[in-house]
């Protein structure tokens, strides 16, 4: 066993742990029985614990795709449907810090990916999301120029430096921004889940820009 397995074994013990303690929040915060003294404290630590949860479960599914042992899953997906479900999980942890968690997308839009990956990359981006939008975060998508486009942006400051367009690489890339604390981990593998997806010649991937619907960073996933 080399030390690539050690850390991977390590950090599934890790994300069990971080488990039973989401769990044991959740039914701290949502018991009406127990009274707290500040519930948006409580919240936030709900927030921080699910944020280093999805960066453990990123580590694992980057391990697996480093070592072929990731299958890739496309099935037809409702949008409609698939935000809602998205959007159940981390609502009450954004109605806590103030944010308007919302998504704009035609009823009857379908696209064809991997759910789990895919809802990964949204659940990790509204994470990060929450820590630099002023009041709202907004899912949406559409198809364009035969890709399906999910997009996750907010009305923060945006992103910084020089960050390019479209993201290939996306260690190289971060590391040029004047502030990588906003990405790194969270773009690098929102790049990876995008290049998994192929089908007829075209390959998925990721794009970055300010200033879309709403003044701040715009995270878009294109997918074949």
């Amino acid at each position: 066993m080399d030390f690539s397995d050690i850390l991977a074994l390590s950090i599934h013990d890790i994300k069990n742990s971080l488990g039973v303690i989401l769990n044991n929040l959740d039914e701290l915060i949502d018991d009406p029985n127990n009274h707290l003294a500040d519930p948006r404290q409580a919240q936030i630590l709900r927030h921080e614990a699910q944020r280093a949860n999805s960066n453990l479960i990123q580590l694992l599914t980057l391990y697996r795709l480093g070592h072929e042992q990731l299958a890739v899953r496309v099935t037809e997906q409702n949008m409609e449907d698939f935000f809602d479900e998205v959007i159940a999980d981390t609502q009450s942890v954004c109605r806590a810090l103030n944010l308007d968690l919302s998504y704009r997308c035609d009823p009857a839009l379908s696209g064809y990916f991997d759910t789990e990956l895919v809802r990964s990359v949204l659940e990790s981006t509204i994470g990060n999301a929450r820590r630099y939008a002023r009041a709202n975060i907004l899912l949406s998508a559409e198809e364009e120029a035969g890709y399906l486009v999910i997009r996750v942006e907010d009305d923060g400051t945006g992103f910084p430096g020089n960050l390019p367009q479209w993201l290939t690489d996306a260690p190289v890339s971060v590391q040029e921004a004047e502030n990588p604390s906003r990405t790194r981990l969270g773009l690098y593998f929102a790049s990876q889940i995008a290049q998994l997806h192929r089908t007829a010649g075209r390959t998925g991937r990721l794009r970055l820009r300010n200033g879309h619907v709403l003044p701040g960073g715009c995270l878009e996933l294109w997918l074949p």
